[in-house]
């Protein structure tokens, strides 16, 4: 069993217009609602390749009922804490206005204290004495302990249960007190820690750093991989890092070899590119592509 860790859920929500200007009323022709956060595409994603997922999280009102019920639908039980509000939606414009194409809206959604936390450890720290990995992903709701992310890595710890983190700021600054299983960043989140790889990896065993179309590079304390595959067509890059983190949590499950780890990451992540629905993937589309991804290893510089 993995436990999925999704701090802060939310509805993603695609608004497709004819037009958008500011200053004036603007008509949506229709909405596209989809279960978002980083945690629940790692969880669903986990799901879709036939293995046994359970996603935790903080929810709230009608909106995080929604969220629970589409993931239950997707054969995804989840569990964890209620709290008040609502939990948030994110909104992305789709219209013909190149200038404002894609543009993104994210509301705040709900706020946590410390109680609130303190019951959400103490589920997790049951859960965690019957899953064989933990993976805790995104961003953590207003008001959260900022040592929070490090608190739940800690008990994975004091338990012997591997931890994937992928997430940035002072949760993953905190967090990296704690050792570290695997760690996903992308370069512009890495540049952000303000830390150099050997001392990242003083924390962390395998760094996964994304870096767009130049693919995945895997770098453990000895060894450096890097993954790569081209892409005829491309729907939608939505969730696709989320996607490669649940990639490299099946493949740690499955594999000890780093070059299987990148290819798995990297089919994961590439799969998700090609379905409409965002930060999901089909089972068949990573099975065809695990024998299309380049993967190479290269000298580490010491």
């Amino acid at each position: 069993m993995i436990l999925a860790v999704c701090p802060n859920p939310a509805i993603d929500v695609y608004a497709h217009l004819s037009t958008f200007k500011p200053a004036t009323s603007n008509r949506i022709q229709h909405l596209t609602e989809y279960p978002g956060g980083k945690g629940v595409h790692v969880a669903l994603a986990l799901k879709e390749m036939g293995m046994a997922v359970e996603l935790m999280g903080f929810w709230a009102g009608t909106h995080g009922e929604w969220v629970q019920s589409a993931c239950n639908k997707l054969g995804v039980e989840t569990s964890g804490v209620d709290l008040k509000g609502n939990t948030r939606k994110c909104y992305t414009f789709i219209t013909e206005e190149k200038s404002w194409d894609h543009t993104e809206l994210l509301e705040p959604g709900p706020r946590m204290g410390r109680e609130s936390f303190e019951a959400f450890k103490k589920i997790f720290a049951d859960k965690i004495k019957s899953v064989s990995q933990v993976i805790i992903s995104g961003s953590w709701p207003a008001d959260s302990p900022e040592n929070a992310c490090q608190e739940l890595v800690r008990l994975c710890n004091q338990h012997h249960v591997d931890v994937i983190l992928d997430c940035t700021g002072v949760q993953l600054k905190n967090a990296l007190q704690e050792k570290v299983t695997a760690l996903h960043l992308n370069e512009s989140e890495f540049q952000e820690t303000k830390m150099t790889f050997p001392k990242l990896l003083e924390s962390v065993s395998i760094l996964a750093l994304t870096k767009g179309k130049d693919g995945l590079e895997l770098l453990s304390s000895d060894k450096i991989v890097e993954g790569k595959v081209v892409l005829s067509k491309v729907i939608s890059t939505v969730g696709s890092g989320d996607c490669l983190t649940a990639g490299l949590g099946y493949s740690l499950l499955k594999n000890t070899d780093m070059k299987e780890h990148a290819r798995y990451a990297v089919a994961f992540g590439a799969a998700n590119c090609l379905r409409h629905e965002l930060g999901m993937l089909y089972k068949k589309d990573v099975d065809n592509l695990l024998s299309e991804i380049e993967i190479k290893e290269v000298n580490y510089a010491k």
